[in-house]
């Protein structure tokens, strides 16, 4: 094993780098703009060149390097071939062997969600488990499936797609994928939205929720804490929701934990407790004392997520 890494998780605004060795302790992290311009043609030279500017700054040689693991927001085949990435203007890239070409250095590539769940499986709220069911909780909904230490990323690298789960046959509106009542449409942060605005829509009951223009996810959760009816309602259905579906995973998965991240999670608590209180409700016997927790590594997960696809 060589002494140092490099983690990166590519979003549609940014690209997070880190820089670690591999104990696993991060020793330095940044962004650089993702150039999405000529369907993100720049996006790897990019990368590449904060790689070298880095290891030149540290006076640190390329003998010394594992290499690097990036995480990319699309499906990836196990050799390194992004099939689509619509927020990086991507068609069919092969990331392993671009960006190989213009580091030198060993590339592990990753679905984004995926990467963060090894993240949070190495150095986060899942260390020292080896079967997790990772959710994330943003502006859409993500997750990433760890069996005994390995990611199940499936044929074409669709694996994980928790947030695709079909939840009500009876949706009218469609999901950003296309097909109707995906879970995503529920329980990410616009999804909560979208829930609420139809319950205040369709119900009189006072409620701070009224007056809040411009209504987030965390509007919803702050109102519940502070005892809101209406909103502890939406907190409760959002939950309802999610905890039969994360039930569902378990009897296929059987995870040791469940960790949720994404922006949502920072609600903290009451969105554990409430989505575990439902999970325990609909799930197979074997598969209640599952355990749940929030993310540990905020942020940084995809980035320490990396690296750890290249100490497998």
């Amino acid at each position: 094993m060589k002494k140092y890494a490099f983690g990166v998780d590519i979003g549609g605004t940014t690209c997070k780098i880190g820089f670690f060795d591999t104990s696993g302790v991060l020793l330095d992290k940044w962004e650089i703009k993702t150039d999405t311009e000529n369907n993100g043609e720049r996006i790897l030279s990019d990368v590449a060149q904060a790689v070298d500017n880095k290891l030149a700054q540290e006076g640190i040689s390329k003998d010394d390097v594992q290499g690097i693991g990036i995480g990319v927001p699309g499906p990836v085949r196990t050799s390194g071939i992004v099939t689509r990435c619509v927020n990086l203007g991507w068609g069919v890239v092969n990331v392993a062997e671009e960006l190989g070409n213009l580091t030198g250095l060993t590339i592990k590539v990753g679905n984004d969600a995926n990467v963060a769940a090894l993240g949070e499986m190495w150095q986060g709220g899942a260390k020292g488990s080896r079967d997790v069911v990772m959710v994330t909780l943003g502006t859409g909904v993500g997750g990433g499936i760890i069996i005994d230490g390995k990611v199940v990323a499936g044929f074409d690298g669709a694996g994980g797609e928790i947030g695709h789960i079909t939840v009500n046959n009876d949706e009218i509106e469609a999901c950003n994928c296309g097909q109707y009542g995906c879970l995503e449409q529920y329980t990410s942060a616009t999804g909560i939205v979208r829930v609420a605005k139809r319950k205040l829509d369709k119900t009189s009951d006072d409620t701070v929720l009224r007056g809040i223009e411009n209504l987030t996810a965390k509007d919803v959760f702050d109102a519940a804490k502070d005892g809101d009816d209406v909103a502890l309602g939406l907190v409760d259905e959002v939950c309802q929701i999610l905890g039969a579906a994360l039930s569902n995973i378990a009897c296929v998965v059987n995870p040791e934990i469940i960790v949720i991240g994404g922006g949502v999670s920072k609600a903290g608590q009451i969105l554990i407790d409430t989505i575990q209180k439902h999970f325990i409700e609909s799930a197979f016997h074997v598969c209640r004392d599952t355990k749940f927790v929030s993310a540990g590594l905020g942020n940084d997960a995809g980035m320490y997520g990396g690296v750890q696809m290249l100490l497998e």
